[in-house]
């Protein structure tokens, strides 16, 4: 497969998602940005490209607020999921809280429990380190990751330090209190409920899992991370810390995806939507000053929300090709539309000022 990218005039990157399409060395796409941006639509849409053209994908929810569900109209679960009207789409939404049972007992939970209050961020990284397990075990040709509000993918990359840290702290509590913590568990009957040795090992076990993936994250043609934001000052910064954290992390990073764009081509009336067209054409255009050898993809602000997978699919052209608005302003066919638009509004008036008169008159 090409993997040459379409190029506009002027060289600037082509503003579609085609290069990810293209690149069939990629294992693991990563969708993030602020809050409220789109990512999960973004994920989604990204994911359902991706399974026209990979022999399997899978599209993974680590947000805690789950809404792949919602994208999809389909429950999920932490288990992979066939999507419904896919042959090779499948999804699955992880709590990335550590799970109790994943620790066998009540003896090793409390001591864990410890732990993972001790250390900052611990738990997740075991959750994760647990599902990249489970993930490697499957062979899906693509994973794509619905990722959380941006703080939170970032402590995401730190898992494998987060996991250095737990070791650290549980070989040290091992030195110091491992004779007692034996003696205090068969003085209470535990037996081996709380064999340190075994939750090193399996945190070592996890430890070296994410090491692993890390590496893989770190390769441009294995992973690469898309950003997503819209036209507002707030979400221009995140994405500016986002990519440099990124950079810092060397993960890939040379899509951006600008959502709920009102296009100045669109025939707006509204003097709101006019003022919002005008403070976000700014915006835009500082997204191209500063990352001119990007991929930058924009998408239109829609009046209705896109969920279920028909409205995905619908949606998904805007992915592989510009947007181009239905109405050209000052175009012959949007002149008509208008000059309809305001003999309706005048005849409603009119009907309007006639019952308001009556009314009048009758009082």
């Amino acid at each position: 497969m090409s993997t040459t990218a379409v190029v506009q005039a002027g060289d600037a990157p082509d503003p579609t998602v085609r290069n990810l399409l293209e690149q069939d060395t990629l294992k693991w796409v990563f969708v993030g940005g602020k809050g409220g941006v789109g990512k999960t639509t973004c994920s989604s849409i990204v994911s359902i490209l991706l399974a026209s053209v990979r022999q399997s994908v899978l599209v993974i929810s680590t947000d805690p607020a789950h809404n792949l569900s919602d994208a999809f109209q389909q429950r999920f679960t932490k288990f992979p999921t066939l999507v419904k009207g896919f042959s090779n789409l499948y999804a699955m939404e992880i709590d990335p809280k550590v799970e109790n049972d994943d620790f066998g007992n009540e003896g090793m939970e409390g001591f864990i429990s410890e732990l993972t209050n001790a250390i900052p961020g611990v738990d997740e990284a075991m959750s994760f380190a647990e599902m990249l397990k489970l993930v490697q075990t499957m062979d899906y040709s693509v994973v794509v990751f619905d990722t959380a509000p941006t703080g939170h993918t970032l402590r995401l990359l730190q898992f494998p330090a987060t996991l250095e840290k737990g070791l650290e702290k549980m070989m040290d509590l091992k030195n110091r209190f491992g004779g007692l913590i034996n003696q205090a568990s068969r003085l209470f009957g535990l037996g081996d409920d709380l064999n340190e040795d075994m939750m090193l090992g399996r945190i070592e076990g996890m430890k070296d899992v994410i090491e692993q993936v890390n590496r893989q994250f770190k390769d441009p043609d294995l992973t690469t991370f898309v950003c997503v934001c819209i036209p507002e000052f707030l979400s221009l910064y995140e994405t500016e810390r986002l990519v440099q954290e990124l950079a810092k992390f060397e993960i890939d990073a040379h899509n951006i995806i600008i959502n709920q764009v009102i296009f100045d081509e669109e025939a707006v009336e509204s003097k709101l939507l006019r003022a919002r067209v005008k403070m976000q054409q700014k915006y835009v255009d500082q997204f191209h000053m500063l990352y001119d050898d990007f991929n930058i993809i924009k998408l239109p602000l829609l009046p209705e929300e896109v969920c279920g997978v028909q409205a995905l699919q619908n949606f998904s052209k805007h992915f592989l090709a510009p947007y181009e608005p239905a109405l050209r302003r000052g175009s012959v066919e949007e002149l008509e539309e208008r000059v309809g638009t305001l003999k309706s509004a005048l005849q409603e008036a009119e009907s309007e000022l006639d019952r308001a008169r009556k009314g009048k008159q009758v009082a």
